[in-house]
């Protein structure tokens, strides 16, 4: 792998840059609990109960992830946990994979009378979960909604959380553009369920553009997965709560030795999007709203033809090289 770091002009920051790396994918790509490793948990919350699946010896450090929309801990997580590198990494911590509400696998339809937690609400249940498991601190890992989630999270409780990886994190209110697309998505999936615009978007949503070109059996692992075990209803609820998501309001402190409270996320932070992903300008953007000084800005541009979206899922081994990195340069897994 190969590292180039680059600093922009008129900002400070470290732009980690990996290229000329052949895609590998997997032949398979398995999307059920039942080839899961991990254990399900019901975690009680002040807004009901929330699926937890467990992976690993709890008596180890502690990961804690969070999923993007439309997926869960079992199409977000379990492959990349899963894979060899990972497995080398898992032996020196405990990952706790949080759901939202009701998009765990298998979830029964929400009442008709539920409010869904707000995003500042959904953070707030994470307390719940260190309380549920005794942990006093941990590592988080999200993806999309999910970074956006533990980010608010780690923002109010920087005690807590130790060190972040953020992939696709987005840290602004929702556009026009977004807020529409997504309003009309949610109402779809109420009305019609799982539509063909609905599918479309998700895929762009995960994958970026000219995705059938990159990995045409990754994409209908995906858009059957969507079509078959997403529950629409749960769904619209989810991206109801994403779209009126307010702005983490973090900003870079112009001088952070002369300011004794912190404006900005204190932890260590790994900013991740894929030279393909839809999200690279929410990532540029957080970027410049994080500490220079303890955060790096990853693109991971993969060859100059077949580049990637969801990083996750199309290049596990270098997300999964780069994350062990991150985590010996804060002081953990020393033995891998």
């Amino acid at each position: 792998m190969q590292f180039t770091y680059s600093t922009m002009p008129s900002d400070s920051m470290d732009d980690i840059e990996l290229k000329n790396i052949q895609l590998q994918f997997p032949s398979t790509r398995s999307m059920s609990r039942d080839d899961s490793t991990a254990h399900e948990e019901t975690v009680e919350t002040d807004r009901g109960p929330i699926t937890v699946a467990v992976q690993g010896c709890k008596s180890k450090p502690a990961i804690v992830t969070y999923h993007d929309l439309g997926l869960n801990y079992i199409s977000s997580f379990q492959a990349f946990f899963n894979y060899i590198d990972m497995r080398v990494l898992m032996e020196n911590f405990c990952v706790y994979h949080v759901n939202a509400p009701g998009q765990e696998e298998g979830a029964p339809t929400l009442p008709e009378d539920y409010v869904y937690p707000s995003m500042d609400e959904l953070a707030h249940q994470l307390d719940f979960v260190l309380s549920h498991f005794g942990l006093k601190q941990f590592i988080g890992f999200g993806v999309g909604a999910g970074a956006n989630i533990l980010a608010r999270y780690a923002f109010r409780n920087p005690n807590k959380v130790a060190a972040l990886c953020l992939v696709n994190c987005v840290s602004t209110t929702a556009g026009w553009i977004e807020w529409g697309y997504q309003k009309l998505n949610a109402r779809y999936l109420r009305s019609k369920g799982m539509t063909q615009g609905v599918l479309d978007y998700l895929m762009w949503h995960h994958f970026g553009r000219n995705t059938e070109e990159r990995n045409h059996d990754l994409v209908q692992v995906y858009k059957s997965y969507f079509e078959r075990n997403v529950n629409p209803t749960n769904l619209a609820l989810f991206i109801d709560s994403y779209i009126k998501r307010n702005d983490l309001n973090i900003q870079r402190d112009s001088d952070p030795g002369k300011t004794k409270e912190s404006h900005t996320l204190s932890m260590p932070v790994l900013n991740i999007t894929g030279a393909l992903s839809p999200h690279i300008d929410d990532t540029v953007t957080l970027n410049g709203r994080l500490d220079p000084r303890n955060s790096s800005w990853m693109k991971a541009s993969f060859g100059r033809i077949s580049d990637c979206g969801m990083v996750l899922e199309e290049q596990p081994a270098k997300v999964s090289e780069a994350f062990r990195l991150f985590l010996q340069g804060e002081g953990y897994g020393k033995k891998f």
